[in-house]
């Protein structure tokens, strides 16, 4: 069956440089796009990033751009999401999906900004 399974959150300090990475399975991974979503408390889910297929296209929100970067390796089937130069509002739950696939979420991985 279809699993998403995200990993490398924790609590960071501002100005932090987390990598979190998902390991995508039960589904042709090279046929979707993937994305990088997160979901604040008290706060709609919203997307923080997209990558095609081959990874040559990248589109990011406003408010990460220019200080996340989403990467793919194909061979491995993971999606990874490079974060620096945290702030407190990038708190928030990151789930990665599989664009296209369905409605297949995984548990979420919890990175806390905060001194």
């Amino acid at each position: 069956q279809v699993q998403l399974v995200e990993s490398g959150g924790g609590l960071v300090q501002p100005g932090g440089s987390p990598r979190l990475s998902c390991a995508a399975s039960g589904f042709t991974f090279t046929s979707y796009p993937m994305r990088w979503y997160r979901q604040a408390l008290g706060k709609e889910r919203e997307l923080v990033a997209h990558i095609a297929r081959a990874g040559g296209i990248k589109t990011y929100a406003d408010s990460v751009k220019g200080r996340f970067t989403i990467s793919r390796d194909n061979a491995k089937n993971t999606v990874a999401l490079q974060m620096n130069s945290l702030k407190p509002e990038d708190t928030a739950e990151y789930y990665c999906y599989a664009y296209g696939l369905g409605d297949y979420w995984g548990q979420g991985t919890q990175v806390t900004v905060s001194s």
